[in-house]
């Protein structure tokens, strides 16, 4: 049965059934069940303070609170369909356990500014959770570079083997990226960081409030300078959605390449048993399915994003019952998140990277022809002749079926004298991985310094 609604002295007519269920978000809204506590007390300790409030009604309207968050957190208190929101059912209990005094915490307060606070005080615990998942990944892929850090392979351009690098080198691009997607939470975090309470339902109140006394009790960054703003923005959900949307985007590069190396065809890494699955018909397979959800879920949080952007392009000032659509986007992209970075870090820390086949990989595809450039360009030739040179002595081996590391010297000084017997160390794999000591490099020491200061960051 559905409760009595706060609104009702208005009406002659019961809301349609239909109608109440369509427009109650409480099956969405009810996570935010502590921070609405939280944020109640805080408002009423306010009105106490300022004198809108007796101490004996304030004392009693905390305890009935405390009550109903730690009876909720018990499981002696469910929260049953019926109520319009998780707003109007915590009010409700309330006036039922403590009576009159319980309808008169909504003085000086909309359930439109109301709604705004209470999801910016969830998002912003959510978010240090996220950072919290995030920073575990980073560790684990900090790990697997330091692991790897001696390891030759090949890099890539147009997925076209391009140049050896140390394994190490690409899994840290990975732990740059996600140490770009903390910041980005962070900074989102500081703005939504900002109490709309008191914008009540747009235009402030005739009450004699302190809205930095609730901003300070709730631990926020101060107060939304004009009420229409602090009931109708929702740039803090579009900025973490587009924030959540970039670290699925980093998330589902990352799976795009543990999908690939951990094919047949490249079997660059071997993933743990118990972050793969197999075949119902093929006995032989192993599948990278944690991988391939992630890249699949990335499109979903994409979605997301459009779905707030859309709700929000077309609405006046101030709040629109449109803005309810703002969790349902939110909270589904956070628990997406969540369950990805959950998934991917013991599937990073697990896997086995395949040092032979990387090395044998990076033996093919005439790699080391830029550092034979340079070799030519260090003796004094401009690179550009030097570059066309490599070009004609690259097609000299794919003609005969060898590597530059076999060309016989006496073939290389067809094309110039500046060729001499030093030219295979020059472009051994080893030589051309380790002199990459540039900052930011391949080389080995330049992954275990750039590992150095990722674990500083962190």
């Amino acid at each position: 049965m559905a409760m009595e609604k706060m609104w009702a002295g208005r009406f002659q007519k019961a809301l349609d059934k239909k109608a109440d269920d369509f427009n109650s978000s409480l099956r969405v809204d009810k996570r935010m069940y502590a921070q609405d506590i939280k944020g109640s007390i805080a408002h009423a300790t306010m009105l106490e303070k300022q004198g809108i409030l007796p101490s004996s009604d304030v004392d009693t309207i905390v305890d009935g609170l405390v009550g109903i968050l730690q009876d909720i957190e018990s499981g002696a208190l469910p929260i049953a369909d019926g109520a319009e929101d998780i707003h109007m059912f915590i009010e409700a209990e309330l006036t039922n356990r403590i009576g009159d005094a319980g309808k008169r915490l909504h003085t000086a307060r909309s359930r439109n500014d109301q709604v705004a606070l209470d999801i910016r005080l969830y998002l912003r615990d959510e978010v240090e959770t996220v950072v919290a998942l995030i920073k575990d990944l980073i560790a684990a892929v900090v790990d697997k570079a330091e692991e790897t850090a001696d390891v030759i392979a090949p890099a890539y351009t147009h997925l076209q083997r391009a140049q050896p690098i140390s394994f190490g080198h690409q899994l840290m691009a990975y732990a740059m990226m996600l140490l770009r997607d903390i910041q980005r939470l962070e900074d989102a975090s500081k703005r939504m960081n900002v109490s709309p309470l008191g914008s009540c339902a747009l235009a402030g109140t005739t009450y004699p409030t302190d809205r930095a006394f609730v901003a300070q009790a709730l631990e926020m960054n101060g107060v939304m300078k004009n009420s229409i703003d602090g009931v109708s923005d929702r740039d803090f959900c579009v900025e973490l959605l587009s924030a959540f949307a970039l670290l699925m985007t980093h998330l589902s590069r990352f799976s795009e390449e543990v999908i690939l190396w951990s094919s047949w065809e490249f079997k660059f890494v071997e993933l743990d048993d118990s972050f793969t699955t197999g075949s119902s018909i093929m006995p032989q397979k192993k599948n990278p399915d944690m991988a391939e959800l992630v890249r699949g879920k990335t499109g979903r949080v994409y979605g997301d994003l459009m779905a707030m952007l859309t709700v929000l392009k077309g609405l006046p000032l101030a709040y629109n019952k449109d803005m309810q659509e703002d969790k349902e986007a939110v909270f589904d992209a956070l628990d997406t998140v969540k369950v990805c970075l959950e998934v991917f870090t013991p599937m990073i820390a697990t896997m086995k990277v395949l040092a032979e086949n990387t090395y044998k990989a990076a033996q093919k595809g005439f790699i080391n022809a830029t550092d034979l450039a340079d070799y030519l360009t260090k003796k004094g030739m401009p690179f550009r002749s030097a570059y066309k040179i490599v070009g004609q002595i690259v097609a000299e081996c794919i003609a005969k079926d060898c590597v530059l590391d076999t060309l016989p010297l006496a073939d290389y000084q067809k094309y110039t004298e500046l060729f001499t017997e030093d030219l295979y160390t020059e472009i051994s794999l080893e030589t051309c991985v380790s002199k990459r000591n540039s900052e930011g490099g391949a080389s080995a020491a330049s992954v275990r310094l750039q590992v150095a200061y990722v674990r500083e960051v962190l």
